[in-house]
């Protein structure tokens, strides 16, 4: 079938389906919801079959569902209706949640049910439950809805409060003064409740230093205590502040009374303050005993050690990039066979860090020192030959992420996981991360070429069709953990290990024989020192655009297939 998507963005949800669905044979295209004179011309040109809208800000006009078959994708369950349906849900900590997905119709997500589907509602982040458990019963859902639209005979079921299985209900849009701390009181698990249900947007209103501020990426901790509301401490980019039975970390905030009005490290935004806290150092890179906040830490069992490295939306400043090379490196020096490179939950990595680099005095020069923190540290792997190594790719990466990642001797990808390996979207960059060393080989130089233009999402099972990832494993998160522990302890006990790794040292000195590693770095930054220093400011323009959150104006043409200039509806259904 034709299928169009009507979303407000590309985001992880519509990229899973888009690939789901493109796998299946469907043909996908997609247009950002801008004005309904813009989505009823996307319908003009496309002519789809179905209308599928994954993530949407405002109702479908009208004159689309009224003409077309519409479906919502609602993360709440059946009854539930409203904007901020995740946000209830976690405030109020429900302890089962879902994706309903509904028909469009005049009343806001009240049309007929296609299909739900629940899930467990962990004690999460907003951002995580939504790129996880959400993306997933979302991805359920539709495909069935999709078939039972494709088999012609399934009739819908009408949206009934009459009857008792449904418990959802329609509810406001959750308002500051509802997220509101009362920090006097509250627990730790009310507080991580409430900054989880803000998570990603719209955080929650607060003060730090008498300034106002939004607060976000919040994790509790079980040591540290203090007076009700008092700052106590500082870790790397995180302050800890107490609640009334221990203390919670806060990862980052937005401050609008700030040169910099976006998400910032919470140390960074309040720099000054900041300084003044004592700092809460943690002993080394071991993972701790208790609950607390680490963004970089090590584990090891059978002699394998795994360095999980857990930042926020994945991307790694400059700082983060030199702290984890740092952490490498002492990992190689345990008596292990074997590294994991475990990443985040949500994210392995994104690559460079926009958002400090927006903040920096100079962005042209942060972009420079960032992007060769990160290629030092993709040359720390790729010439490491004491160690097999591996990249467990547990959550989603994307443009420089996904090739520190291929600078592993492996890259095990949990199924449900996306890559986006290129560069281009972030105004034209040419990318670094040894990128022209480490594609080639594993696609070809046409395979190579495909990606770096087409800048559509992989899937795990499509990276191993590819030859970009080695293996597709389990797809639930706990599952895919213990087989990647399991692999990785078969590599270091099996009997072959010592010719594995002699193989591996002697193909990298004939790859530098033929073409030193420094000559591919050099050929890489001279592009990009072009994309920091250069006449041409996209890139620095693009950046702007995606850290202030600027509404989009267009979509790009390569996910509006129907605005291609070689698009025509087959003649077969073209009128006489």
């Amino acid at each position: 079938m034709r299928i169009l998507f009507l979303t407000h963005t590309f985001n992880s949800l519509t990229q899973r389906l888009y690939c789901e669905l493109v796998e299946r044979g469907h043909q996908v295209s997609i247009e950002f919801d801008i004005t309904d004179s813009v989505a009823e011309e996307a319908v003009a040109l496309f002519r789809p079959d179905l209308i599928v809208a994954p993530y949407l800000r405002r109702a479908i006009p009208e004159s689309i569902w009224r003409q077309h078959t519409c479906l919502i994708v609602h993360p709440g369950i059946v009854g539930d209706r409203g904007p901020s349906a995740l946000d209830w849900a976690i405030q109020e900590q429900w302890p089962e949640w879902g994706v309903t997905v509904l028909q469009a119709e005049a009343e806001m997500d009240a049309g007929p049910i296609w299909a739900e589907e629940r899930f467990t509602l962990r004690v999460a982040k907003k951002s995580s439950l939504y790129r996880n458990e959400v993306t997933e019963a979302a991805t359920r859902g539709v495909l069935k809805a999709v078939e039972r639209f494709a088999a012609g005979n399934f009739a819908p079921t009408p949206l009934d409060y009459g009857n008792p299985d449904v418990r959802g209900r329609l509810r406001p849009l959750m308002t500051q003064a509802e997220r509101a701390i009362d920090w006097s009181r509250e627990t730790t698990a009310t507080v991580l409740a409430k900054i989880n249900a803000a998570d990603g947007f719209p955080g929650v209103a607060d003060r730090l230093f008498g300034r106002p501020c939004h607060l976000f990426d919040a994790c509790a901790e079980s040591v540290l205590k203090g007076a009700p509301g008092e700052l106590v401490a500082r870790r790397e980019t995180a302050l800890c502040r107490a609640t009334v039975d221990g203390a919670v970390w806060l990862g980052h905030v937005k401050r609008a009374d700030s040169a910099h009005p976006f998400k910032l490290p919470a140390t960074l935004a309040f720099a000054d303050g900041a300084r003044a806290l004592p700092e809460a150092a943690l002993d080394g890179w071991w993972a701790p005993q208790h609950a607390t906040w680490q963004d970089i830490r090590y584990e090891e069992a059978q002699q394998v050690g795994f360095l999980h490295f857990d930042f926020t939306n994945g991307a790694m400043g400059t700082r983060q990039c030199r702290r984890l090379l740092a952490a490498y490196r002492w990992a190689l020096g345990r008596p292990t066979k074997v590294i994991v490179l475990m990443g985040g939950r949500d994210f392995w990595s994104n690559g460079i860090h926009l958002n400090l680099i927006e903040a920096a005095e100079s962005p042209a020069d942060e972009s420079w020192a960032n992007i060769n923190a990160i290629d030092d540290l993709a040359e720390a792997i790729i010439t490491t030959g004491s160690h097999l190594t591996i990249a467990a790719v547990q959550g989603n990466a994307g443009a420089g992420g996904c090739f520190l990642a291929r600078a592993a001797d492996f890259v095990w990808m949990r199924d449900g996981a996306l890559m986006n390996p290129h560069y281009k979207n972030m105004g034209n960059l040419f990318g670094s991360e040894y990128w022209t060393y480490l594609l080639p080989p594993r696609v070809g130089i046409e395979g190579a070429r495909a990606i770096m233009q087409h800048r559509l999402p992989l899937t795990a099972k499509a990276g191993v069709a590819s030859g970009f990832v080695d293996a597709c494993l389990a797809s639930d998160i706990a599952a895919f953990r213990v087989d990647v522990a399991r692999r990785a302890a078969e590599l270091a006990a099996a009997p072959d290990l010592h010719e594995r790794l002699a193989a591996k040292r002697e193909k990298r000195a004939d790859d530098e024989a033929a073409k030193p590693l420094a000559a591919y770095r050099n050929e890489e930054l001279e592009h990009m020192r072009r994309n920091f220093y250069g006449f041409d400011p996209s890139y620095h323009v693009a950046r702007f655009h995606f850290v202030h959150k600027s509404p989009q104006s267009w979509t790009p043409r390569h996910l509006a297939k129907h605005r291609d200039l070689g698009w025509t509806v087959p003649c077969a259904e073209v009128p006489a």
